[in-house]
């Protein structure tokens, strides 16, 4: 197994903070989700997280016109210049404070950053080769105060800057003769936002206050005069090299006319107000879409209007949550409008026009606690301090069913051995079983006294479910058919944390944190079979997948390893010092004293039972080789500097003569002391005026592919193509040898050479220059080492490849030739195994949907040639046993593989 992993997609979070933006074309979003940037595809119903990630959360996401590049920039002013096209970062910039928006100019030639209380016009980066991609070209002074927004006018030539001073800035892109600068004001509150009208220089503003400005000019866009490029005011040159650039300082008492010319001047053509009523007066956030003149403002109370302008004509009217709208977005088309809710974590797509959901996802808006994988690896269960138990589909990344049924923070969640279940216990005293088919709770099981539920375990038949109590310290056991309390477990002196059924034997392990792990025989009267002592508190147990061996990960930040039949410690991991936790920003002490007490807290073994991952109190996964006992590979989870517990060393610019400045809280009141957060917390003070959220693993999972954890919902894939990892290599393998056997159709012989020489490319040239008719020859000659190897390379391709039915007859013909043989060592391919299943089962849902479609479709037509007196050619109308028939030919061989 090679341990090169990549980062493949990030779910459970689908908006946090910062503006929506969508694609050119208008069918995707994008949302920033903290420090990643995660694409929403609307029409085909999928997600993806670009692999790229900011110092810190990311407040400002700006799209090039073209559509092919993105400029990320953190809540700490860091840039990243992405390509959309390649999903590589380009290029690095640090603005030195933070940044209030970003916007390309329409031509894409220019792009403006606007900070503090002045906006920087750069050049955008081109098609060549640049040293430098941002290049100053301009910086525009005017606003007193923080600006807010921008908006450009559609020939580039002016743009304007909306300020928190209340007013709103005209500044020309170029050097105009008879518009510099324009103040314009009127309003008595911050400004959300200020749009130009399309092709003219009219505007139209909106404040905080839910005031609308519409400004009227008195000159259209043909007539800004270019004069000749006087010299600046100032020339400066920039702190990282940038060459000088113009100054332009505005005015607050506007335009002046020079040398008898007639400049651009504004008057207000109008003056409106959004209902007061209630908690309206608190806008957030605005969009106008030019081409249908509709203006969206969202409210702090979840409520967002529809407007025409510039006659302020209410169009819609509609609350889509009781949490504030941070953000909203209009594709090209003016159909579809992106609201995003930092506060529940929300992104939803409105069309307006049919007044339907487009787009509707929420993740957890607390910490996540759990999470399970299904047996076929479609779907990924997780389980959330806010109480929800959420499903995502893995091949989408998208929930598609939420639980929320329970009333406190969910611990722990699994799934049946048929995937048909989800099970979850919870701190509210109950446990949950969930169907998947019906989408609801069909199973409740409790305790006869109240207790709160740590962990969970269900039984290799289903039969069997079993929770552990923190506060009685006791484990019940109750029936999944009758929903029936059928045993309590008593014996364990402390917190049970963590709670394991041997895949093969009825043997129950349970760990506690009374230092010991016990195994109950459910066969026998539910005893205690042994009890395992171990150093220090047990926090997560797990069985090897074949039952034969169990780990334990304790408090002093060791995995010890036991045989379950003999009761002995077979190995142990110390792996205290792999965590190493960075250091809180209220921490006394240093982060190599900090990891002295920090540890594990759940446990994953790999498929093969070799391996096993770890992850817990750090940023840090660790997977370790059981049988050397060391550190195969460590995982950076995170870089994100927006969460505690991130640096190792405590930054200099933060100390101050009275200590660090993260312990002074701003605006507490008048206290002589700093109140700390309590051990154990996760948030920091919650009464606090601000707090950073810990990083941590709660946990982890390996599916056949790929594995997870619950940081958000991370996941992580085998990176095959990274390193080249020939098997039985010589000097007669080469990809000429390999072409030449396949000129020769040698099939069989080519295939084995260029598994020999393991290049995915070469493989596949290989594999798809077969003949359809040769398939069963091939696979039945086949080496018995080479059939593992491509039923594996079969099911990978199967996922991503438009063959499907010629994929599909090689999977075929190799599990009906090596079937007995491939049996014998099941628990080896059993991954692959499941590989394959998930890949036909999406096949086969889409190409199901595709046919159903086609039927309906028929029919219709059909029935209206019927209904219009149009004669069929045949002499009597097909039934409806004959159309499906014809669609079933029609779709061809792979519809009754799949089924």
């Amino acid at each position: 197994m090679k341990f090169a992993y990549k980062f493949s997609n990030l779910l459970g979070a689908v908006y946090r903070r910062g503006n929506l933006t969508f694609s050119r074309d208008g069918n995707s979003v994008l949302s920033p989700v903290g420090n990643r940037l995660s694409v929403f595809d609307l029409r085909n119903n999928k997600s993806e997280t670009l692999p790229v990630s900011t110092a810190k959360n990311i407040t400002s996401v700006a799209l090039s016109p073209d559509g092919n590049l993105a400029i990320l920039v953190d809540e700490g002013g860091s840039a990243l210049l992405v390509s959309l096209v390649t999903r590589a970062v380009l290029h690095h910039f640090h603005f030195h404070k933070p940044v209030h928006s970003v916007s390309f100019s329409p031509d894409g030639r220019k792009f403006v950053v606007t900070k503090e209380n002045v906006a920087l016009m750069y050049h955008a980066p081109g098609k060549t080769h640049e040293f430098n991609a941002f290049v100053l070209d301009k910086s525009y002074y005017g606003p007193y105060d923080e600006t807010t927004c921008i908006d450009w006018t559609d020939d580039s030539k002016c743009f304007v800057v909306g300020s928190k001073d209340m007013t709103s800035w005209v500044f020309g892109a170029e050097r105009w003769t008879n518009l510099i600068y324009y103040c314009l004001g009127a309003h008595k509150d911050i400004i959300v936002g200020c749009f130009f009208e399309q092709g003219s220089l009219d505007l139209y503003t909106v404040s905080q206050d839910g005031t609308l400005c519409i400004w009227e000019s008195d000159t259209e866009l043909d007539g800004l005069l270019l004069g000749d490029r006087e010299k600046p005011e100032e020339e400066t040159r920039q702190e990282d090299g940038q060459p000088p650039s113009e100054v332009i300082r505005g005015k607050a008492d506007g335009n002046k006319e020079k040398d008898g010319r007639e400049n651009v001047r504004y008057k207000r053509r109008g003056k409106y107000f959004f209902n007061k009523e209630g908690d309206f007066n608190n806008l957030t956030a605005a969009a106008f879409h030019k081409k249908t003149h509709l203006l969206v403002t969202g409210f702090a109370s979840g409520i967002f209007h529809l407007h025409e302008l510039p006659e302020f004509n209410l169009i819609h009217s509609l609350s889509i949550s009781d949490q504030r709208i941070a953000a909203i977005s209009i594709n090209c088309t003016g159909d579809w409008i992106g609201f995003g809710c930092s506060g529940l974590g929300q992104l939803l797509v409105w069309e307006w026009q049919s007044e339907s959901y487009v787009f509707k996802q929420q993740g957890h808006f607390n910490n996540m606690a759990a999470l399970a994988y299904s047996p076929d690896g479609q779907y990924v269960a997780t389980g959330g301090d806010d109480g929800k138990v959420k499903v995502w589909n893995t091949n989408s990344s998208l929930c598609f069913v939420t639980f929320s049924e329970h009333s406190s923070s969910v611990t722990s969640v699994a799934f049946t051995s048929r995937g048909f279940v989800i099970v979850s216990a919870s701190l509210d005293g109950t446990v949950r079983a969930f169907d998947l088919h019906r989408y609801r709770n069909f199973r409740t099981f409790t305790s006869p006294r109240p207790a709160q539920f740590s962990c969970l375990a269900v039984d290799g038949s289903g039969e069997l479910v079993c929770a552990g109590a923190q506060d009685s310290f006791e484990i019940f056991i109750w029936s999944m058919q009758t929903g029936r309390l059928l045993e309590v477990l008593a014996g364990h002196e402390g917190p049970v944390s963590g709670l394991s059924f041997n895949p093969v034997r009825s043997i129950l392990a349970s760990s506690s944190w009374d230092r010991t792990v016990k195994l109950w025989d459910m066969a026998d009267s539910w005893q205690t079979k042994e009890t395992l002592r171990l150093t220090s508190d047990g926090l997560a147990v797990t069985h090897r997948p074949d039952g034969q061996e169990l780990a334990v990960a304790t408090l002093d930040g060791e995995i010890s390893f036991w045989n379950p039949m003999t009761a002995m410690q077979t190995g142990s991991i110390l792996g205290r010092h792999d965590l190493q936790m960075g250091r809180k920003e209220t921490d006394k002490i240093t982060a190599k004293q900090a990891a002295k007490g920090k540890s594990f807290t759940t446990l994953c073994y790999s498929a093969d039972g070799q391996s096993i991952l770890a992850g817990g109190q750090s940023k840090f996964v660790c997977i370790y080789n059981i049988k050397e006992q060391i550190l195969m590979k460590k995982f950076e989870i995170s870089c994100n500097l927006s969460l505690d517990a991130m640096e190792e060393y405590l930054d200099r610019r933060k100390m101050t003569e009275f200590g660090s400045l993260a312990l002074m809280d701003e605006g507490v009141g008048d206290g002589d002391t700093v109140a700390l957060s309590l051990p154990g917390v996760r948030k920091g003070d919650m009464s606090s005026r601000h707090f950073k959220p810990e990083i941590r693993v709660t946990s982890l999972h390996f599916s056949p592919t790929e594995w997870k954890l619950s940081l958000g919902l991370l996941i992580y894939s085998l990176d095959s193509g990274v390193v080249f990892d020939p098997f039985d290599l010589d000097l007669d393998v080469t990809p000429s040898s390999v072409r030449r056997q396949v000129r020769e159709a040698a099939w069989a012989a080519a295939i084995v050479l260029a598994f020999r020489l393991n290049e995915s490319a070469l493989t596949r040239e290989v594999l798809e220059a077969v003949p359809h008719e040769q398939i069963e020859v091939v696979c039945s000659s086949l080496p018995d080492v080479y059939v593992e190897k491509l039923l594996s390379f079969v099911a990978t391709e199967l996922e991503k490849s438009s063959h499907l039915q010629f994929y599909l007859t090689w999977a075929q013909r190799l599990l009906t030739l090596h079937g007995q043989k491939l049996k014998n060592r099941s628990g080896a391919i059993l991954p692959t195994i499941q590989a394959l299943q998930k890949s036909i089962q999406r096949h086969f849902e889409d190409l199901s949907k595709l046919c159903d479609w086609n039927i309906y479709t028929i029919r219709y037509a059909e029935a209206l040639s019927r209904q219009r007196g149009l004669k069929r050619p045949a002499a009597e109308p097909a039934s409806e046993d004959e159309v499906s028939d014809a669609m079933s030919e029609e779709s061809g061989e792979e519809v009754h593989m799949l089924t």
